[in-house]
């Protein structure tokens, strides 16, 4: 049973805005030293999940996982090698550019370097108004306390509006990033990694505002990151891959509280805990092993290589995520096993 068909008892349709059903994303890489097989990368390998609307979803994992190739497949920057994405009912798979359109307006993204995401060539007010102008939003006037009112919304000034982005700090320039995206008044923004590059002490700051504005406007996340305590804050529900493929799937207390993967297991152990008696005491868990290349992967579960717990099976059949408990969904041949 996958996360989808597995879902199906638990989700009611009208409240769903996006919903993945085995998505992948291959990279054709070229051919190997001796031409003889095709070199294909297996970025995003047969995902499936849904975002309610209003929800946060948090997707963790390590570099490489597919966490920003999935968002980036989502909103259709890259084109999907297979599955459906469905938003808001309709499957958007195989609209062209064109057709794509009124969707680009309710689906927007938050890039994970504040620095490469703006052009340097434009003022703010270009940048900000640039979605405004695709989608023939405002004009004159109208336009400009729009863009004015955006600024002021996630913590700039009008004065801010005339500037270009090299005048800027990196948290100010995400300001600008998350303002372009809000322009164009979407239902979806796809936060990819949108901390990452910033102070410790702006993260903070961003992230409450990005919950103010979801309050506000009623906006639904898709929130990438690799800072689990943070994803913890702000998610419903937090999803956890490797290699391309869903380990883990459940509401965010009960991930933290109840981890059923190895992976998520491990993951959770590395959070640093801002207590000196805690943190002696706190049992670390170390992967071993190497991690498995996604280049032409073999079948079994990607993170055998890696678990402690491996077995023959595991090397040998990919795990389905099924069920574990009611809205908590694992792919593991363990876990099936000792539950059986």
């Amino acid at each position: 049973m996958t996360d989808n068909n597995a879902n199906e008892n638990t989700k009611n349709n009208n409240d769903i805005l996006l919903e993945v059903v085995g998505l992948k994303k291959y990279f054709d890489i070229g051919n190997s030293i001796l031409k003889k097989n095709k070199k294909v990368l297996t970025a995003v390998d047969g995902l499936n999940f849904f975002i309610r609307k209003g929800e946060t979803l948090g997707l963790v994992g390590e570099s490489g996982c597919g966490k920003t190739t999935t968002g980036r497949t989502i909103i259709k920057l890259y084109e999907p090698t297979g599955g459906k994405i469905i938003f808001d009912g309709k499957d958007i798979t195989g609209l062209s550019t064109k057709e794509m359109l009124p969707y680009r307006k309710r689906m927007q993204m938050i890039f994970q370097d504040p620095y490469a995401s703006l052009n340097g060539r434009m003022t703010v007010t270009d940048i900000v108004g640039e979605g405004i102008d695709t989608h023939k939003l405002y004009e004159g006037k109208e336009r400009q306390e729009r863009i004015y009112s955006l600024l002021h919304k996630v913590g700039l000034k009008s004065e801010h509006a005339n500037r270009y982005p090299h005048e800027f700090s990196g948290g100010q320039r995400q300001r600008i990033g998350i303002a372009r995206a809000l322009a164009v008044e979407p239902e979806l923004i796809i936060c990819d990694e949108p901390i990452s590059a910033l102070d410790v002490s702006i993260q903070a700051q961003v992230v409450n505002m990005l919950e103010d504005l979801q309050n506000e406007i009623g906006l639904t996340y898709l929130f990438i990151a690799h800072d689990l305590s943070m994803v913890k804050h702000i998610s419903d529900r937090i999803g956890v891959m490797y290699l391309g493929m869903m380990m883990e799937l459940c509401e965010s207390d009960e991930l933290y509280d109840n981890p059923l993967h190895p992976y998520t297991q491990a993951l959770l152990s590395a959070i640093p805990i801002p207590d000196p008696k805690l943190t002696r005491s706190q049992k670390r868990i170390i992967l071993e092993g190497d991690v498995k290349s996604p280049i032409n992967p073999p079948e079994g579960c990607r993170f055998s290589s890696r678990c402690r717990y491996c077995k023959e099976i595991c090397e040998q059949k990919t795990p389905v995520i099924e069920e574990a408990a009611p809205g908590h969904y694992i792919a593991c041949h363990r876990y099936k096993e000792i539950n059986k």
